[in-house]
């Protein structure tokens, strides 16, 4: 794909993900995200062969994608405790503003979570966002401030775990306390005495 081709692709998945949090995924219509977009029919099927399927799959992609980027630059630099705790107040602010309206999990709701397109987009997001996690620890091993016995890719899966498990009750509840808790309980076992 040429440079000029990623950027209308870019700009109709952009265009389709904002049309979707305005409307909703079932009331957007691909002649709304034309419109938006300013791109013929021809180009849309031409970046999106299969149609509104394959742009909701990008549109996801896009979605989580900007869970990490959301998390920037805090996430990718976990070199201190303040660092840590900044990520954790990004993080929980995210998911406040964000609310029991989750863009990433109604998209794939639509398009169907077992797909293995929808499955990889999940596994694509949780995969990075652990090992950017995994680095962090291992940066404060480095520096003497976590354990070095401790396993890194073990206990970012954990405190994954635990941010999802909020993240899941924030869905249900409409709080974060859930989510505060896991990400308090994690941080703090990771200040264990080295």
């Amino acid at each position: 794909m040429t440079s000029k081709g990623a950027q209308t692709r870019a700009r109709i998945v952009a265009g389709a993900a904002a049309e979707i949090r305005e409307r909703g995924v079932d009331d957007v219509r691909l002649e709304d995200v034309m419109a938006r977009t300013r791109t013929s029919k021809s180009q849309l099927f031409h970046y999106f062969p299969g149609g509104k399927e394959d742009l909701l799959l990008a549109v996801a992609q896009h979605e989580a994608d900007q869970v990490l980027d959301d998390q920037q630059p805090m996430l990718g630099e976990l070199t201190s405790w303040p660092a840590w705790q900044q990520w954790r107040d990004r993080l929980i602010v995210r998911y406040r503003d964000q609310g029991t309206q989750c863009p990433l999990n109604i998209l794939l709701g639509h398009v169907g979570r077992r797909t293995p397109a929808a499955q990889a987009v999940v596994t694509g997001l949780m995969h990075r966002w652990q090992a950017a996690i995994a680095v962090g620890i291992r940066q404060m091993q480095a520096r003497g401030e976590v354990a070095a016995a401790l396993d890194a890719d073990r206990t970012a899966a954990a405190l994954l775990a635990g941010i999802q498990g909020g993240v899941l009750l924030l869905l249900a509840t409409g709080r974060t306390d859930h989510l505060e808790a896991a990400l308090d309980l994690a941080i703090n076992s990771l200040r264990q005495p080295v």
